[in-house]
Order: C-alpha cells, then sequence, then structure tokens
C-alpha cells in the first residue's frame, strides 16, 4: 500500500520558518511529480508548490521568494522550506504524489499555525 507521511508542521510564529517532509512509499518515486497543497478553514484547497520528475519547481504567488520545495530521491522525500511565514499561511498541507500515467496519492495531512 502506497503512503505517504508528512511530519514538520506544527505552530509557529509570524516570520518564522518550519520545513515540512513528506516520505513516500512503495512508489516509484522519481516517476511521480510532487506537489504539496494546502487548505485552511473555509478555503478551497490551493497548489502551493510542485516539482517534476526533472526537478522544475513551481509555487503560487502567495508563497513566491518564502517557501521552497526540493526533493531527495535517493531518499524518497520531498520537502518544503516555508521561511518567513505568515498569518495566512496556516492550514493543513498535503504531499501529493502525482502523475498522468500512474494513480495519484495524497498523505493525511499536516496541520501548520501561524501566529500573529
Amino acid at each position: 500500500q502506497v503512503q505517504l507521511v508528512e511530519s514538520g508542521g506544527g505552530l509557529v510564529q509570524a516570520g518564522g520558518s518550519l520545513r515540512l517532509s513528506c516520505a513516500a512509499s512503495r512508489i516509484n518515486f522519481s516517476l511521480y511529480d510532487m506537489r504539496w497543497y494546502r487548505q485552511a478553514p473555509g478555503k478551497q484547497r490551493e497548489l502551493v508548490a510542485g516539482i517534476t520528475t526533472g526537478g522544475t519547481t513551481n509555487y503560487a504567488n502567495s508563497v513566491k521568494g518564502r517557501f521552497t520545495i526540493s526533493k531527495d530521491n535517493a531518499k524518497n522525500t520531498v520537502y518544503l522550506q516555508m521561511n518567513s511565514l505568515k498569518h495566512e499561511d496556516t492550514a493543513v498541507y498535503y504531499c501529493v504524489a502525482w502523475s498522468v500515467v500512474f494513480l495519484t496519492y495524497w498523505g493525511q495531512g499536516t496541520q501548520v499555525n501561524v501566529s500573529s
């Protein structure tokens, strides 16, 4: 059974940093684009950042210059470094293994709370 396990969420003050990790198991990690989505209370889920199999990255405008996505294929892990956090970054963050060929998989989510 495929598993995506996020970690690294928590409570941080505005201006602080967190690094989220997502460890994937039982998938061929290198064949998937990896994405981070988030969903804040009362809001739609939104794409935060993505990294393709080739390493190309993309970001939501709201996080550009503050968040960095990276991955380690040897560890089957994708990261989201979040700096200069704002209260509006408060959300549940989800790791996604996305593919047009294979099934897409979602993690269970990790809560990030940024106090203002």
